[in-house]
């Protein structure tokens, strides 16, 4: 099986590493599961020289920061619609301000994918659209764990 990690990057202020990290070593450790962390994907997309300039091109060159963009949007999305199994995200007040997740979740929901959110936010500042694309919403990440480990864990297979 293999889970996304999804969540804010660009706007987040350390682009979503350290829970992405946490939850890499959980799902491959614990559950056995591959993982696709959309952080430690850009190399496969991004040639060198994209990826060194790749925020600095936003401002500067709009169409060439378009172009690498939209790499990483078709590996994200191609990866959800072949390789993913679940997806486990973050969702914050960063989320909430970008555009990738939203697509993520909404791509998921459309092929049928469970979606474990972790939201510290209160409901009512959560989009509707999430919300209807979420199969489960978490408080906390350990509460997730526990309910990943319950339903995906090895001595759950067994």
């Amino acid at each position: 099986m293999k889970a996304y990690l999804a969540g804010a990057i660009e706007y987040s202020p350390d682009h979503g590493e350290a829970w992405r990290s946490d939850m890499s070593a959980f799902i491959i450790e614990r559950l056995g599961h591959e993982v696709y962390n959309p952080l430690w994907e850009e190399f496969k997309y991004l040639s060198p020289d994209e990826s060194r300039n790749f925020r600095a091109l936003k401002t500067i060159d709009t169409e060439a920061f378009k172009r690498s963009v939209r790499k990483l949007i078709d590996g994200d999305l191609n990866s959800i619609r072949e390789e993913i199994d679940y997806i486990v995200c973050l969702w914050d007040k960063f989320a909430a301000m970008g555009g990738g997740t939203y697509g993520e979740l909404t791509m998921a929901y459309s092929l049928g994918k469970p979606v474990y959110m972790v939201s510290r936010l209160p409901i009512r500042e959560i989009s509707g659209w999430i919300l209807g694309c979420t199969t489960r919403i978490f408080d906390s990440f350990e509460d997730l764990k526990k309910h990943l480990s319950d339903r995906y864990g090895r001595a759950a297979v067994e």
